[in-house]
């Protein structure tokens, strides 16, 4: 099974896609890359980690905090999905990523279907 790593933060629907691949699909972890008001607003319909960044600081210490939150609880190849979030959470999330050592696989939501690009 693989893990689900997303960032949920800004983009008006982009949340429906995230809930979408949390839903239909089976994951070994889910972890969402989210700020305060993702933590609030948010719920899912499986249990997922919450790694909470402040999207006001600089990309360096989004990373740090991503790498700090996720070491040693991924591993192979994890499929991921940056459609909500902003450039810098995206290259926060992805620098984070390949410095764990992990394999990255882009994956979006149908309808009824997940999708790797």
């Amino acid at each position: 099974m693989t893990d689900l790593v997303c960032c949920l933060s800004t983009g008006k629907g982009t949340w429906m896609e995230v809930a979408k691949l949390i839903s239909n699909y089976e994951w070994r972890n889910i972890f969402l890359i989210t700020n305060d008001f993702g933590k609030e607003k948010f719920s899912a319909a499986k249990p997922v980690k919450l790694v909470i960044i402040d999207p006001n600081k600089s990309i360096d210490s989004m990373k740090k905090a991503i790498e700090e939150a996720l070491k040693d609880k991924l591993s192979g190849d994890v499929a991921i999905n940056l459609t909500s979030g902003s450039g810098q959470e995206h290259m926060a999330l992805l620098t984070a990523l390949m410095n764990l050592g992990v394999g990255i696989r882009f994956v979006t939501a149908t309808e009824k279907e997940i999708t790797e690009i």
